[in-house]
């Protein structure tokens, strides 16, 4: 967080709280269902009313069902009142929700996750068990990652954040793998012998290499 606040000039207190919104962990990339309609076909539906075509007319020529052409055109204020842009916009913010979390809802797995967190397993192991326990159970199974989620973003509200306390590596958020070089290896010593550890004949620097 302090190499992430310096590239904008800020404290890594100020970055904190941006991250904990999410746990640490990326937000999905939000994209347009490829059965909405379009902003070209919202222009063209403008067009097509300030024309006096009807909203049948309008639908056949975008090859689509009158009734969508006419949902679309009463939600966004009426023939006299459409516009393709704010339209548009508007529909984009309808669209925004959260998808429902796999573990609402499911009390079998909120216990049994609860159950092994208590008992020190991680996210990884719980998830294999699951997978051998219920091989044939679509219902009864989950991902490590979908754990780590419910955990850190505690606004799905499945999970309680104390639980954050028996995972292995305790933290606020979620921290990526490639977050730190130590994992890897990366700027360490191999076999270091620490220099509380020299002998004590080095003290007075009589031979030299001492």
């Amino acid at each position: 967080m302090s190499s992430i606040g310096r590239v904008f000039d800020r404290g890594s207190s100020s970055i904190y709280p941006l991250l904990e919104r999410t746990g640490g962990i990326r937000p999905i990339a939000r994209a347009r269902s490829r059965l909405a309609l379009t902003l070209g076909e919202r222009e063209e539906i403008s067009r097509g009313l300030v024309a006096k075509q009807s909203l049948r007319s309008i639908a056949c020529s975008l090859h689509r069902a009158p009734s969508t052409i006419s949902r679309e055109v009463r939600r966004n204020g009426g023939s006299k009142h459409y516009r393709a842009a704010r339209s548009d916009a508007k529909a984009w913010d309808r669209a925004h929700r959260p998808k429902p979390c796999k573990l609402a809802g499911n009390d079998y797995l909120c216990r049994m996750i609860s159950t092994k967190l208590h008992r020190k397993w991680s996210p990884q192991q719980i998830a294999g068990w699951l997978m051998r326990e219920h091989p044939d159970e679509e219902d009864k199974r989950i991902s490590h990652e979908t754990i780590y989620r419910s955990l850190f973003i505690q606004t799905r509200g499945v999970l309680k954040k104390e639980l954050q306390a028996y995972l292995r590596a305790a933290r606020s958020i979620r921290r990526s793998r490639h977050a730190t070089l130590k994992r890897s290896g990366l700027g360490t010593f191999n076999d270091a012998v620490s220099i509380r550890e020299r002998p004590v004949e080095v003290e007075d620097r009589a031979v030299p290499g001492h």
